[in-house]
């Protein structure tokens, strides 16, 4: 059985990605399949669809609606802890500490942070995609999150789709061609992210703030083919079925294949 690698570039919208220029964008596209139009949650803020992806129900099931966290009342367990209890291997590279509370900590093999306001996000991502690939040269885990976060912080900084935003996405296609390259031929490859954002923000229910790219190569997905109606809470189930862990019974997503 092959390993799953979850790459999400924060804040990365479908236009911009495809606007980018990186030739990997193109190469994935052509080795797997794909959405343009797939969607992700409302409010379309990095935490609450985070929660949502890994937890696969919406915000009004695990009541986070901003980037604070709170605790679940009644709690749906999550990607990470639904895998250790088939005895599989986890690993969480990320930037951007709110992303803390997704797992339990003993549900998670190796976890690293490197803080991107304080290291840069940039920098942080190239950081991360070595560890990942210093992981994967050691035998690797059965599932490895790799969090860039670069494209949400310069959209707020600078806007989306600028100059800026596309050179941000641009370089987050250099981490995970790195990634990509290394991967075995029976591996499976998810490149998403969590919201779009328009302006200098997100967080609206406007399309540009709700439509995200879900990129799949490997497995079963046929080259060059679309992916059906796509919303991240699809992701959580597809990952597991790949990785033969039956969905929890609170999901509300489906798998993609």
């Amino acid at each position: 059985m092959g390993k799953v690698y979850l790459i999400l570039a924060d804040g990365m919208r479908p236009d911009g990605m495809l606007q980018c220029g990186h030739p990997m964008v193109e190469k994935l596209m052509q080795a797997g399949a794909s959405s343009l139009t797939a969607q992700t949650v409302m409010p379309s803020v990095t935490l609450p669809c985070h929660m949502s992806l890994f937890h696969s129900v919406g915000p009004e099931r695990h009541g986070v609606t901003t980037n604070v966290f709170t605790p679940q009342v009644r709690p749906v367990k999550g990607l990470f802890d639904r895998l250790t209890d088939f005895e599989k291997t986890c690993a969480f590279y990320y930037s951007w500490g709110e992303l803390r509370d997704l797992h339990q900590p003993a549900s998670v093999t190796d976890a690293r942070f490197i803080q991107g306001g304080t290291y840069t996000y940039e920098a942080a991502s190239d950081e991360l995609t070595e560890m990942t690939l210093q992981a994967r040269a050691k035998g690797g885990h059965d599932f490895t999150f790799l969090y860039l976060g670069e494209v949400d912080d310069i959209g707020h900084r600078y806007g989306w789709m600028g100059k800026e935003y596309l050179q941000a996405v641009f370089h987050s296609f250099d981490c995970i061609a790195r990634v990509y390259e290394a991967m075995d031929p029976e591996d499976l490859l998810i490149v998403t992210a969590d919201h779009g954002g328009h302006q200098r923000s997100h967080g609206t229910d406007c399309p540009e703030d709700m439509t995200i790219p879900v990129l799949a190569v490997g497995g079963p997905f046929a080259p060059g083919s679309t992916l059906p109606e796509t919303r991240i809470i699809d992701l959580a189930p597809t990952i597991a079925k790949f990785l033969g862990v039956p969905a929890d019974a609170d999901w509300e997503g489906h798998s993609l294949y």
